[in-house]
């Protein structure tokens, strides 16, 4: 009985901590660090784009809450050796389930962007699909923080 209540309680606060754990990675969304960072800001044109998949994460936290969720399951197999053996199998099991689902959640749909800069340099920079919406002859910027990571915005 206990099993039942725990059970959709972890799985629902595990799918919580793994779409939290997502970062946006769009040319709209910055992250707390970039905020307030001067840039570096170069226009060019857009001279191809492409459809890309970023891959999702794979952090301890999807394969931990996974081991959990599997070895509770399995605990409740059985008894004595059995049910050792369904708990850690169960575990196991969990564990690399739970790093796939946190892979699959945290993918996203993302463009490389091609710019030949005015300078004449061309790069290219995968980002997130966004809000904003790109073209082929585009006039954009091209925005570079400290760290090196660039983004593309509508110029």
């Amino acid at each position: 009985m206990g099993l039942r209540i725990l059970l959709p309680s972890v799985l629902c606060g595990l799918s919580v901590v793994l779409t939290g754990c997502a970062t946006p990675m769009s040319g709209d969304v910055y992250s707390r660090s970039n905020a307030m960072q001067m840039q570096t800001v170069q226009y060019g044109t857009i001279e191809r784009l492409r459809g890309v998949q970023i891959a999702g994460s794979q952090s301890p936290v999807g394969m931990i809450g996974g081991a959990v969720v599997g070895g509770l399951l399995g605990s409740g197999v059985g008894g004595g050796l059995g049910r050792d053996l369904a708990t850690v199998g169960g575990a196991i099991a969990g564990g690399v389930a739970g790093s796939a689902i946190e892979n699959n959640v945290t993918q996203q749909n993302g463009v490389e962007i091609v710019v030949r800069l005015d300078n004449g340099r061309t790069v290219s920079i995968v980002q997130a699909v966004g809000a904003q919406m790109f073209s082929l002859g585009q006039r954009v910027q091209v925005l570079t923080a400290p760290d090196g990571t660039s983004r593309v915005t509508a110029g």
